[in-house]
């Protein structure tokens, strides 16, 4: 077993943890992957990024839904009851030590470290005069022709400024050619200007030099405002509300009405102001007034007011000893098939993958096996003539997506092809309304889910004609159709020919377009209308067994566990004997280890190379008959009350044992990605003791690579 360090045994806590409190502890042990010195080096600097982008979002979304709510009187927050306003001044105190531990985080650690491996970020004050030359001369050709510099007067009022863009406020002496004395200017920096530069090599002493763009501009901004005198430059960022406001009910057309809000997106209240920490305290303050904030929303830094951009360094510096090794996933279909799925389609001409599927349930575990076949399951359906109808929901794709133009195919075949597209897909909206509107072009009857409930769950569904009968050929997933995401996130999606399976996932589909009552699934669970229940029915299943001295197990592995009544449940079957193991990569509103209360939970979040994003649910049932879910949907107030989701039960005997091994007891042993939720809501990463230490990820990429 692995140990944890040692914590002083303290029981007085609140029943739930905070939602977006826990939120920001999942972005500390992302950052803290920024720290580890057993990770490549451009591997760190890429988790750096990422953690900027999660806390970009999580000002975009989260803190502006709080501010939202707090405007409501009478109202608190779902689990833990707390009064909004109160909840925002405690993450505003979590939130600005997180983002002073990332500039730490990269001007102590990461640059430094960069150095030594000859990358190198070079400041002003060490320009040579080639450089310097170089730079001038770059500024004037590719970035002066783009920059609209603003002086501020009452014909030029303070711009309107992008979400998220990169700006800059000048402070200015003497007159312009009109004798007029600004004082102020605002320079926006166009999104399509790298935000690093790397330099040439006649210009440098090595081969990877770079400047930020930041200081090219501080250099040269005088050149923008001729005969006037620059006294200061300093860069800022604003993050805005990206929240968006369509009242489903009194909409004729929501794809029209998404359209009008997205073009509002960047233009949301403001939530943070991000500026330099040089800035002087009467410009910080005009910011501040312009954009309606107090002190708490702003954010001083020490380096790019936009780490994110940062992530294009790894692709520009060319050095893969830096990064890790190349993976690519494997293409068999089966664990125990020896062949490739290519070699197996080729075996014999008359053989199909509906015939593949006919004979056994497939399992993919993504990123370990390739996302191909579900491509080729549908190409294939789209071109066999013995294929009657295809039906799927998507909810994020990709722009050039190979799923996409299947399903064109498909209906320019003849075929009878369905799409439910969720256009309100979080950040997605824009590229799932041109999907929406291409599948339409081509003939594919497109709809859009069930207003007030998003449709997340993922599925596909084909009908074949058998021997004058319709039988039924699905996929079920744990997570999106999108081919770039299937490389980077852990997730399970089932092939099967299950007739059961099949019929219910064509009475959701008949709901969903229909919008006709659904009633009597034969193994599905589906929110929101029997998968909270059928949860709940099953954890205090597991209770009463345990009180009986009958085996009592509960195991399940999601990416956020926040709904009141399915913590309330797991805190009394703890409470009698259910050993319960919670592997939760994000939020998580539960506590474990208190004595009295939750002192058979653990829970453990696994952080590594992979986004881990399957949700798995295992109830031990007495022992006599286990059951083992897939699903689309995490224990999460949303998913279970206000979505469309499903949660399929494993029923192959070998893909069950795959399953509960790959999906859930594989993350158990874990001691070196792991870390353990203490009963404070903070996180300890686990300590391999008296064994040598075993990554669960990187035991699986063993696995599929032999």
């Amino acid at each position: 077993m692995s140990t944890i360090q040692e914590m002083p045994a303290v029981i007085d806590y609140p029943r739930y943890i905070n939602r977006e409190q826990s939120l920001l502890e999942f972005n500390r042990r992302v950052l803290a992957q920024a720290k580890n010195p057993d990770i490549p080096l451009l591997e760190r600097l890429k988790y750096l990024c990422i953690s900027s982008s999660n806390m970009d979002e999580f000002f975009e979304v989260r803190l502006a839904s709080l501010y939202e709510l707090a405007n409501q009187p009478g109202t608190s927050t779902r689990p833990d009851n707390m009064n909004p306003k109160e909840v925002i001044a405690q993450l505003s105190e979590t939130a600005h030590a997180v983002v002073q531990e990332q500039y730490n985080t990269l001007n102590h650690i990461l640059i430094p470290d960069l150095q030594k491996e000859n990358i190198r970020f070079l400041r002003r004050n060490h320009w040579n005069d080639v450089q310097r030359a170089w730079i001038k001369k770059f500024f004037i050709e590719s970035l002066q022709p783009v920059l609209s510099a603003v002086g501020l007067d009452p014909s030029h009022p303070f711009p309107r400024v992008l979400n998220r863009s990169l700006n800059f406020i000048v402070s200015l002496e003497g007159a312009d050619a009109f004798g007029r004395s600004n004082g102020l200017a605002i320079v926006p920096v166009p999104r399509s200007l790298p935000r690093i530069i790397k330099m040439p090599n006649e210009t440098s002493n090595g081969e990877n030099d770079f400047i930020f763009l930041s200081s090219i501009l501080h250099a040269n901004v005088s050149l923008l405002f001729p005969g006037m005198t620059v006294t200061g430059c300093y860069q800022f960022r604003v993050t805005r509300n990206s929240n968006l406001f369509i009242d489903e009910e009194e909409v004729d057309d929501i794809m029209s009405a998404l359209r009008g809000e997205l073009s509002t997106r960047d233009y949301g209240g403001a939530i943070r102001l991000e500026v330099a920490d040089n800035c002087p305290p009467h410009m910080v303050e005009y910011l501040l007034d312009r954009f309606n904030l107090d002190e708490k929303a702003l954010y001083q830094v020490n380096g790019p007011v936009n780490l994110h951009r940062l992530s294009a360094l790894p692709d520009m510096a060319q050095r893969p000893d830096l990064q890790f090794a190349p993976y690519s996933p494997r293409q068999s279909t089966k664990k125990n098939l020896k062949k490739s799925f290519k070699l197996f389609m080729r075996h014999k001409k008359s053989d199909s993958l509906f015939e593949r599927i006919a004979s056994k349930d497939v399992l993919l575990h993504h990123p370990y096996e390739a996302f191909n076949p579900v491509v080729d399951f549908l190409k294939e359906a789209s071109q066999d003539p013995d294929v009657l109808a295809i039906r799927m929901t998507l909810y994020r794709t990709g722009k050039d997506s190979e799923i996409t133009k299947a399903l064109v195919k498909a209906a320019q075949n003849g075929k009878e092809v369905t799409a439910v597209v969720e256009l309100r897909a979080r950040f997605d909206e824009d590229t799932n309304i041109i999907q929406a509107t291409r599948l339409q072009d081509a003939g594919v009857h497109v709809v859009y889910g069930v207003v007030g409930y998003k449709t997340h769950a993922k599925m596909i569904l084909v009908v074949r004609r058998e021997n004058d009968r319709m039988r039924y050929y699905t996929h079920l997933g744990t997570g999106n159709y999108h081919q770039i995401t299937t490389r980077f996130y852990s997730d399970f999606g089932l092939l099967t020919a299950n007739q059961s399976v099949g019929r219910d996932v064509s009475k959701v589909f008949q709901q969903l377009t229909s919008l006709g009552e659904t009633k009597d699934l034969e193994v599905l669970l589906q929110s929101p209308f029997t998968l909270h229940s059928g949860m709940l029915e099953r954890i205090r299943r597991e209770a009463e067994n345990a009180r009986q001295g009958k085996p009592a197990r509960i195991i399940a592995k999601m990416n956020g566990l926040e709904e009141q009544e399915i913590i309330d449940t797991l805190y009394d079957a703890s409470q009698a004997g259910v050993k319960i193991d919670l592997i939760v990569r994000g939020i998580c509103s539960l506590r474990p280890g208190i004595p009295g209360l939750s002192e058979n939970i653990t829970v453990t979040s696994i952080i590594g190379r992979f986004l881990e994003h399957h949700r798995v649910y295992y109830f031990e049932n007495s022992g006599q008959k286990p059951e083992l879910f897939c699903s689309s949907a995490d224990w999460m107030r949303r998913n279970l009350l206000a979505r469309v989701e499903t949660c399929f039960p494993i029923l192959d005997p070998d893909i069950f044992q795959q399953v509960y091994t790959e999906g859930l007891a594989i993350y158990l042993q874990d001691n070196t990605g792991a870390w353990k939720l203490q009963p404070d809501g903070t996180y300890l990463q686990a300590i391999p003791e008296g064994r040598p230490g075993f990554n669960a990820q990187l035991a699986m990429i063993d696995k599929y690579s032999e």
